[in-house]
């Protein structure tokens, strides 16, 4: 996940982000990669875009020092100029990579479960700064601090703006470009028990996606040595306690080497009000035996019901761990994804104003 981002880049380099979609466009607003002279991390789409956005960035790393500029914003018609069958309009951000933005990187680096806001000027000076959720000045060009260059009335003038809006092109007061591009932390939050081999195939599966786990097992030596960078471990011998510390809205996937385990889990669960999503390993027998059992200890029917099991995507009866995982991890990518859909329906404007 977030390769363009995590990527150990020791040479010039060049940031291409999609700024805007015009119609349709292999990737959404947002989308990364990062460019050297020598390789590319991340992706924007492939194809014959993907392919003339290398061809610039390289072009710029070409170029030699002051003869070209250091930010370009490039519209790329998808159908008419690149023969790419999407039909609509790209236009892409292109950045140099200066002590600045590299600055910038690195603590995006270290901040990636925290919501942030990078801006970039298109126009004029260089200037990339990192606001934090609030808007507050977390590192950038050294003029952002001494001119008090900010997102607010002045030097940068940003609308409303809904805080899941994506990333954007906007125009100051003067007319100048900037790139707004929040890099928020995952929505989705995964709390999966049992690190058996369906439990290690979805998070290493999950590990490519935007979300984060934390994955919990009594048997510290059913961890592998290392884990992806979204993804926690925790080795302990009491897991309900993993249900009570989880955030509100989490989902939680049931697997562990006990039957009796998972009782006590699913109970544990479901006792909670906030729960995002539930599933449980299992076939139908196991699901009606567990249904019992949590009916005769009180808990509510409307809760038992909306505890998933059998789980994975219907049609997909393959018991190798590899497939269930690959139908899990589409079935909570439709959970999640509808999950923000309803989410950002909800959600109510934010003016974001830079605090330096």
């Amino acid at each position: 996940m977030n390769e363009w981002l995590t990527a150990q880049v020791s040479e010039p380099a060049v940031l291409v982000t999609v700024a805007i979609v015009e119609g349709s466009g292999p990737r959404e607003p947002g989308a990364k990669m990062l460019v050297t002279a020598r390789g590319q991390h991340d992706t924007i789409g492939g194809g014959h875009l993907e392919m003339c956005a290398v061809e610039l960035a390289r072009a710029m790393l070409a170029a030699p020092p002051g003869s070209a500029a250091i930010t370009r914003l490039e519209r790329y018609p998808l159908g008419p100029k690149l023969g790419q069958c999407c039909g609509g309009v790209v236009h892409l951000a292109f950045e140099l990579v200066t002590p600045a933005l590299g600055a910038v990187l690195a603590s995006l680096n270290m901040r990636r479960r925290e919501d942030g806001w990078r801006v970039s000027a298109i126009d004029g000076p260089a200037i990339t700064l990192l606001l934090d959720a609030d808007g507050v000045f977390v590192v950038g060009s050294p003029q952002a601090r001494s001119t008090g260059a900010k997102v607010s009335d002045g030097a940068v003038s940003v609308p409303a703006v809904d805080r899941e809006r994506g990333t954007h092109i906007l125009r100051d007061a003067a007319g100048r470009r900037w790139l707004v591009d929040p890099c928020l932390a995952p929505r989705a939050h995964l709390v999966l028990f049992g690190a058996g081999h369906v439990g290690a195939a979805i998070v290493r599966m999950l590990g490519e996606l935007p979300c984060t786990v934390t994955w919990v097992d009594e048997r510290d030596e059913m961890f592998p040595a290392s884990v992806p960078a979204n993804v926690s471990v925790e080795a302990t011998d009491m897991p309900e306690a993993c249900v009570a510390s989880a955030p509100a809205g989490a989902s939680y996937l049931v697997m562990t080497h006990s039957h009796a385990l998972d009782q006590r889990l699913c109970e544990a669960i479901l006792a909670r009000e906030d729960v995002g999503w539930f599933g449980l390993i299992g076939s139908q027998t196991k699901r009606v035996q567990f249904e019992r059992r949590m009916a005769a200890r009180g808990l509510p029917q409307e809760r038992i019901d909306s505890m998933v099991c059998p789980i994975g995507l219907p049609g997909i009866t393959s018991k190798l761990p590899a497939a269930i995982a690959a139908s899990v991890c589409a079935q909570l990518l439709m959970v999640w994804e509808a999950q923000q859909i309803a989410a950002l329906n909800a959600t109510t404007p934010v003016r974001l104003v830079a605090v330096l």
